[in-house]
This record gives structure tokens, C-alpha cells and sequence, in this order.
């Protein structure tokens, strides 16, 4: 089964709380999982042959939550190429923002770029629809391990 790191990006405990969620699931389904609560980058480069679940809330006009924002900006500087990650993305927002998920579409999309592959389809939590994130998360969760 695969190792995965789960980088959060919270501001609230929403996004963590969806990653300690996904936590027993996936170890349920024989995957080794580790929480980064505070991403660092030497934390993300221990994942870059295994496979990363970016857990990440938006601030603002669509900007990173500062407990994740530093990862985005070292992995956006400092690599390049990353063919051999796979990852997926859950990204919680609120539609009544302009830059909905904002966060998440960016680090999605960064990783596309540097030619990463991405597991399944990206979750995109609405507060506004779900104010339980963990009630979409879980059953995505479930169905992401097992595309690993």
C-alpha cells in the first residue's frame, strides 16, 4: 500500500479536522498516513516518490492559509519537475467568495504543471452547501485510498 504525507493548510480546524478524518480511513485500507500540520518543505520532500494529500482552506481573495502558504511558495521555487508524485487535493471554501477553493486550485494546478499526477478528481467543499466538511471528505477519502 502507499505512504502518504497530508499537508494541511487551516485557519479555522476545518481542513485539519477533514485530514484527522481521513487519517484511520486510509489506514484502514493499509496505507502508512502522516499528518503535517505546519508544512515544511523538508516535510514535502519526503513524499516526493510517495504520494501527498493537500488538505487546504482559503483565506482571503483565494490565498494559502499561513500554516500551508510557505510550502506552496518553496515547492513553487525550489522544484521543478515532479513526475514521480501522485496527489490529490481537498479544497474547502465558500462559494459566496469570489476565489472559491482558490487555494486548492492553485496548488492543484501548480503540481500540474510541474507534471505530478493527480489521483482521482480534486473535492471542493462548500461551507455554504456542507458546514460538516468531513461529511463530503470521507466518503472522497474512502474512494481516493482506493485508487492508490
Amino acid at each position: 500500500m502507499a505512504q502518504i504525507g497530508i499537508f494541511v493548510g487551516t485557519v479555522y480546524g476545518n481542513a485539519l479536522l477533514v485530514a484527522e478524518e481521513a487519517e484511520p480511513i486510509l489506514q484502514e485500507q493499509g496505507h502508512q498516513v502522516q499528518i503535517f500540520e505546519d508544512p515544511s518543505f523538508s516535510d514535502w520532500q519526503q513524499y516526493g516518490d510517495k504520494v501527498a494529500l493537500i488538505v487546504t482552506s482559503t483565506t482571503g481573495q483565494g490565498n494559502f492559509p499561513d500554516s500551508i502558504a510557505g510550502l506552496y511558495h518553496d515547492v513553487k521555487d525550489k522544484l521543478g519537475h515532479q513526475p514521480q508524485l501522485r496527489y490529490g487535493v481537498i479544497a474547502l471554501g465558500d462559494s459566496s467568495y469570489d476565489h472559491f477553493c482558490g487555494a486548492g486550485k492553485t496548488f492543484d494546478a501548480l503540481l500540474q504543471e510541474q507534471q505530478a499526477t493527480r489521483i482521482g478528481d480534486m473535492l471542493l467543499v462548500d461551507a455554504m452547501e456542507s458546514p460538516e466538511p468531513e461529511s463530503v471528505s470521507s466518503p472522497w477519502v474512502e474512494s481516493w485510498g482506493k485508487l492508490l
